[in-house]
């Protein structure tokens, strides 16, 4: 069938033949949609589909390029309504539309009828529209950019290419030609000419645009490289204006790309070369400033970069290690890490190595480092040296020893403590408790979770220590039990239980804290304390004898026994004293009192006997009373008078 003609191309603009597709644009790292590419297709009723590169030329040559923009954009315009803000559209310039000084009239005059906003709006100029006058182009560029619309410098490297034009023109993205796109997954020439356009629009701060995506692998490429956006048919084919919804429904069009995360070196983002200019001198400032000693080693296991702070823990400047091999510098730390990098250099990753060594340097100390060994791959998967990461954990390492020193402490002290801590949940379900428990009662610490602990308690003590820990759980008042528990001999012994709980910022309980005391001998001191008060009192009631014992000085005159004794520190006594009872009545007393002495021989106290002779000591008066009688009786009847 042949070609169209330019009468074929003017019916069809009155026709309404040519429409306008859309091809998603979209952001490479979250797959996320960010506008359309504005595409003309021609559906001719007898031929079909006609392809844009056989009928634009024709335009173009028939003088019809003005009227086959306009209506294209007319249309995109009015289909656009139902792209939310801010998606964009981005549109072909031709070359000979950016020679019309009235260009900007004719764009602002569409995107009126159609109801949009022109800074949703980009431009598309392919090398060849600036090759003829530049500065006409930049005249109609300025106008453009005051209407609000982005241009973008499209085909860049395909043709006449010139780094002024970038200069020159205010361009707000660069787009990399699909020709270089499609072969960068298996050509080595192309990924660096993308890489180099990619560099060239960061450094000049302009969005990159990528045409042409049609492999996941491919949008890994460009993004490790830092190109910003992409379209092509990973994402989406052309579609006419009707089928705008059903995309604008997806919420990404293809799975996001985690550039961070995993081990990349396998896939082909991972073997690209170095990132744009940009990147390398953000990447520079990481490399430098990280707390952690970076080095890159060749083949040759010469130093290729290092920096400062590895220089640093090396004990040299920056300087002196590139290019020399680490076996030279550092003999002594070679023999250590020399075989790890070889590994590396075969293929093998090797990470959180532990290596010690005395630093060559008047110092001489020991330092453990930490080392990492990554092998570094080319496009083709051949290793090409080593990346070193290497962090100094000798105070970390010290501190570690300190700190097993403190625990080995803590451990025998508490094992020679003769009380028993233990730590208990805020409901004592969880029970930990020092070795010394199980030596005690032979239970383990497992047996004493979830209440266990109860078989090792006396019966009779067994519901007063459940009532005395559900107390404390209840009110969170501090725990002080005297109980008997069996000890891994049979026997019963007493203990002594106390707990304080810790509470947190709201004040609830959060752990219970305490300890336990052997108290078995001091309860049957105190038990034999009792049962010889007892036996004393009872001797004291048996006796008719009334006995008083006092300690220290007493309070009472100095010529008391009690009181002389105390003073003295000898026995007074039996002395008889007549004391006026509570009634009234006289009686008589007979007192006897010692002092009573420590084991020092210090004097502690006294002690007073007192006798009740009242009854004797009257009995005796009236005997003597009547013995006196007797002998008045018998002189008298002695008397001379008596016998007259």
């Amino acid at each position: 069938m042949p070609s169209p003609t330019e009468p074929d191309l003017s019916q069809a603009l009155e026709r309404d033949e040519i429409s306008p597709y859309f091809q998603p644009l979209v952001e490479l790292t979250t797959g996320k949609l960010t506008g359309f590419e504005v595409l003309a297709r021609w559906k001719h009723p007898v031929r079909g589909m006609i392809p844009p590169d056989v009928f634009i030329p024709l335009a173009e040559k028939a003088g019809l390029i003005g009227r086959l923009m306009e209506q294209i954009l007319r249309k995109a315009f009015a289909a656009a309504s139902v792209l939310p803000d801010p998606l964009s559209l981005s549109a072909n310039i031709s070359a000979i539309q950016f020679r019309d000084i009235d260009l900007p009239l004719q764009i602002a005059h569409a995107a009126t009828q159609g109801g949009f906003a022109l800074d949703r709006l980009i431009l598309e100029v392919t090398e060849s529209a600036l090759a003829d006058n530049l500065q006409q182009a930049r005249e109609i560029s300025m106008r453009l950019k005051e209407l609000g619309i982005r241009l973008a410098l499209d085909d860049f490297g395909t043709g006449y290419s010139s780094l002024r034009h970038l200069q020159a023109l205010p361009f707000d993205e660069l787009k990399v030609d699909a020709s270089f796109v499609r072969s960068m997954d298996h050509t080595r020439e192309s990924r660096k000419i993308a890489a180099a356009i990619v560099g060239l629009g960061h450094s000049l701060g302009l969005i990159t645009v990528a045409e042409g995506i049609e492999t996941q692998a491919q949008a890994e490429m460009l993004l490790w490289l830092g190109c910003d956006c992409g379209q092509g048919w990973l994402y989406g084919r052309a579609v006419p204006a009707e089928d705008l919804p059903g995309i604008l429904a997806r919420e990404t069009l293809s799975p996001r790309i985690e550039v961070l995360a995993g081990d990349v070196s396998g896939s082909p983002a991972g073997r690209m070369e170095a990132l744009p200019a940009q990147r390398l001198a953000q990447l520079q400032a990481i490399y430098d400033g990280v707390p952690v000693g970076l080095c890159f080693l060749d083949t040759s296991m010469r130093y290729m970069s290092i920096n400062k702070r590895l220089a640093e823990m090396n004990g040299a400047p920056v300087a002196d290690h590139i290019g020399r091999r680490v076996g030279d510098l550092y003999p002594g730390m070679f023999k250590i890490v020399g075989p790890y990098i070889r590994r590396a250099l075969h293929g093998e990753s090797l990470s959180s190595i532990e290596a010690t060594y005395s630093r060559p340097v008047p110092d001489g100390r020991s330092r453990t480092l930490l080392l990492s060994y990554e092998p570094v791959r080319d496009e083709a998967s051949e290793v090409i040296g080593v990346s070193v990461a290497v962090v100094d954990i000798s105070s970390r390492k010290l501190a570690e020893e300190a700190l097993k020193e403190s625990e080995d402490h803590y451990r025998h002290a508490v094992e020679l403590n003769p009380q028993i801590p233990w730590t208990a949940s805020p409901d004592f379900v969880e029970i930990d408790v020092s070795p010394s428990w199980q030596k005690l009662t032979g239970m383990s610490s497992e047996e004493i979770h979830n209440h266990g602990w109860v078989n090792a308690v006396h019966p009779d003590d067994m519901e007063r220590a459940r009532n005395a820990v559900g107390a404390s759980i209840e009110t969170g008042m501090p725990l002080d039990l005297e109980l008997r528990v069996r000890r891994a001999d049979g026997a019963w012994i007493w203990i002594r239980s106390r707990g304080s709980p810790r509470r947190d910022a709201e004040g609830k309980v959060v752990r219970w804290y305490g300890s336990m005391e052997d108290i078995d001998d001091r309860k049957k001191m105190a038990q034999a304390l009792i049962e010889s008060e007892a036996l004393l009192k009872a001797v004291f009631d048996a006796v008719p004898v009334g006995i008083v014992i006092t300690d220290g000085s007493p309070m009472m005159p100095s010529e008391y026994p009690l009181a002389r004794a105390i003073v003295t520190g000898n026995p007074v006594g039996p002395e008889e004293f007549l004391y006026r009872g509570l009634d009234g009545s006289d009686g008589w007393v007979s007192a006897t009192a010692a002092p009573v002495r420590g084991r020092d021989g210090q004097i502690l106290g006294g002690v007073v006997a007192l006798l009740d002779i009242d009854d004797l000591k009257r009995e005796r008066q009236a005997l003597l009373d009547r013995i006196s009688e007797l002998e008045r009786q018998v002189l008298g009847l002695r008397s001379p008078l008596a016998t007259e």
